[in-house]
């Protein structure tokens, strides 16, 4: 399912012929900031064509640190696999995506943060009582979904299930859909992100979470390689999100009364 390298970056300049139309670089005063559109209670783009979740909440309210109120935010959809492209490219001048902050990562971008501590889970059917724990997908004849570019999709190669067959889509949604529909036994990711699907209107009782901690996700914003100055001023933000209450209510508004959230991670990135 790996898109080819030309194939993503034609994708991004065609983009940028229509940036402005969208309120993309050429339209001064306005902030194009990259989140994930199917991520509920991360980011998510509803029908209704508004912006909600967690990564939203914070780029919104960093944007308004940055002098940014909202009606001048422009947001851009980002997948996993294409995050520092679109910002190479300036197509967006910060990601705020479940962006994991990461050594591989960090020698292309540069990141504020971190704003959040998530970790790998696995999401399987409700009626599936056989999957308590992760050797239970160590099996060729089960079937495992993540997504391409994603840190839980090079850790289940790595540590998680080796011999487990593994699909990999294009976005978190297409997975849900194949979980449900039975083409795979679980999906992995971070927690945050599963429990935005198993609390999801329509989703009520359909999946379970295993409660599993298989790695450290820390959230991070990212931004082009070199922007000190963008980089402190966003980490001060996110500071004073976090002392004057705004981010925990963000925290269990997006997520839920049920969801086990840790307190903000201390920011180290730029340190």
């Amino acid at each position: 399912m790996k898109v080819p390298k030309a194939g993503v970056i034609a994708a991004v300049i065609g983009l940028s012929l229509t940036a402005s139309a969208c309120g993309g670089d050429d339209d001064q005063g306005t902030l194009a900031v990259g989140i994930k559109f199917d991520q509920p209670g991360v980011g998510m783009r509803e029908p209704d064509g508004t912006f909600t979740g967690f990564d939203v909440d914070v780029a919104t309210y960093v944007a308004k640190e940055l002098g940014y109120s909202k009606d001048r935010i422009v947001f851009k959809e980002v997948l996993s696999n294409d995050r520092e492209l679109l910002i190479e490219y300036n197509e967006v001048e910060i990601v705020a995506a479940s962006y994991s902050i990461n050594d591989k990562r960090k020698a292309k971008v540069d990141f504020a943060g971190p704003y959040f501590l998530a970790h790998q889970d696995l999401m399987v059917r409700a009626d599936d009582p056989t999957l308590t724990k992760a050797e239970d997908l160590n099996n060729p004849a089960k079937r495992l979904c993540s997504v391409t570019g994603s840190t839980s999709a090079e850790n289940v190669r790595k540590n998680l299930a080796p011999k487990a067959s593994l699909l990999e889509l294009g976005g978190y949604s297409e997975c849900v859909v194949a979980l449900k529909d039975g083409l795979v036994d679980a999906m992995t990711t971070d927690n945050s992100i599963l429990a935005g699907y198993t609390a999801r209107k329509g989703n009520e009782g359909k999946f379970r979470l295993i409660g599993l901690r298989l790695s450290n996700e820390n959230y991070g914003i990212g931004m082009k390689k070199g922007n000190t100055e963008l980089q402190v001023k966003i980490n001060n933000a996110l500071r004073k999100m976090v002392e004057d209450g705004t981010w925990e209510a963000a925290v269990k508004k997006n997520f839920g009364p049920d969801y086990k959230y840790e307190t903000a991670p201390a920011i180290t990135a730029g340190s």
